[in-house]
């Protein structure tokens, strides 16, 4: 019987039938070996086919994961060589950055949206806390609405408190499986509960002494929403690794650069030094943002080439 994983709490997932039906499944022990490096072989929307254990119970076994159309992933904090499913089977993603209580780097976003890119997931950039920005955060959201504007992102600045973005963000989600993801503190949990009052998800201030937030939710779970759609809330990422990314694979995940590749002397330039490079050109002529040219950069530079 096929049914789709809502959530994931390591051992036990809940699953939901095409019929409606609900339960809580359990791998057979072969899946505890996928051969694909991943810390977690089912993830929250993958589509699985389950036998009841107990109809009465609600218990069933996982006896196989059907096809995945996309997987969403970061590297394991325990072994670079590993990764962990963060969602699959996802239609596009939502990254919830703050430029204010907290301030997310730009590492991060830059990080998470190249993964995207690599996944050939749309991507859309929300700037959370709007109701909190003054004019050094105006300031930024001009430049960084612009910036990734450049690339072919959409930046929304959205508030929960004053409803900002809120009627945008609600047409965006229609109909679509869309994961919500973002470091801690930036009011993911509000976000949701924005859409789906009656879940009341656990919020948490941002710590005063380190403007970091806390984490308010432990495992990802899916929802459907009222109106059509699914929305997969993910734990508060405090970093984003990336994986299966070569150096030389790298410039293809930024857009921005991507275009431009052809006008590259050399078909293995890695645009730091290389005579006759498009991407340099277009970065002294203004067509590549400096700030997004620093971060491909400094992510080529942890990129170990003996992984590949």
């Amino acid at each position: 019987m096929k049914a789709k994983v809502y959530k994931s709490t390591g051992s036990w997932y809940s699953v939901r039938t095409e019929t409606g039906d609900s339960g809580n499944a359990r791998m057979k022990g072969i899946f505890k070996i996928d051969g694909m490096g991943s810390t977690n072989p089912v993830a929250v929307g993958d589509d699985v086919d389950i036998e009841w254990e107990s109809e009465t119970e609600k218990t069933a076994l996982i006896r196989d994961i059907l096809p995945r159309n996309n997987y969403v992933t970061r590297q394991s904090p325990s072994n670079r060589r590993h990764f962990h499913i963060i969602a699959a089977n996802v239609d596009q993603c939502i990254l919830m950055a703050g430029l204010r209580d907290p301030n997310s780097p730009q590492g991060f976003i830059d990080r998470f949206l190249l993964t995207c890119e690599a996944f050939h997931i749309p991507a859309l950039l929300v700037l959370n806390k709007s109701d909190l920005f003054r004019e050094k955060e105006l300031e930024n959201l001009d430049y960084w609405t612009e910036m990734y504007g450049t690339a072919g992102y959409r930046v929304v600045a959205a508030s929960t408190q004053k409803g900002d973005g809120m009627k945008q963000m609600e047409e965006y989600l229609k109909d679509r499986i869309t994961l919500v993801s973002g470091q801690s503190g930036v009011g993911k949990s509000s976000f949701i509960n924005h859409f789906l009052p009656s879940l009341g998800l656990k919020t948490a201030e941002v710590s005063g002494w380190s403007g970091k937030g806390t984490h308010t939710t432990t495992f990802a779970e899916m929802f459907d929403l009222p109106d059509g759609g699914r929305i997969i809330d993910t734990p508060g990422l405090k970093e984003f690794g990336i994986v299966d990314i070569s150096r030389q694979e790298l410039s293809h995940y930024f857009p921005e650069m991507r275009e431009r590749l052809n006008g590259c002397q050399f078909n293995n330039c890695l645009h730091i030094n290389e005579p006759g490079c498009a991407i340099k050109n277009a970065l002294e002529e203004g067509f590549i943002f400096k700030a997004r040219y620093d971060s491909y950069c400094n992510i080529l530079g942890t990129i170990n080439e003996s992984d590949y």
